[in-house]
């Protein structure tokens, strides 16, 4: 899924179909390419699970899966949550071991250290 949404044009077409079902060719419009580079970006976006086309009559939109932003979004937090945790532990240890270095003794007066 990461490496699907790695492209910017692939990202923008995600966001395009956050505000709803669109055509390859409604998707393709703002691109100056052509409409089997943006089927093959589809195609990558399908493939990871991010988006599905179905058959409407003679129209086949391509539907944004958002539930799978969901699951990304739950991964995501997760290993957020393990981070911060391991920062957290990191912060105590280092104020551990401030509190256990030994102080230097007081620079004698009229020396330049």
């Amino acid at each position: 899924m990461f490496s699907a949404l790695a492209d910017p044009t692939r990202r923008d077409m995600v966001a395009r179909l956050a505000a709803g079902d669109a055509t390859v060719n409604e998707l393709a419009e703002p691109y100056d390419v052509s409409l089997q580079a943006v089927s093959k970006h589809l195609r990558v976006l399908e493939d990871a699970g991010l988006v599905s086309r179905t058959r409407e009559a003679q129209r086949r939109p391509v539907h944004l899966e958002a539930g799978v932003f969901d699951l990304m979004t739950k991964w995501i937090e997760r290993y957020r949550r393990q981070a911060e945790e391991r920062y957290r532990r990191l912060d105590d240890l280092l104020e551990t071991m401030a509190d256990e270095a030994p102080t230097a003794p007081p620079t004698p007066k009229g020396t330049d250290r």
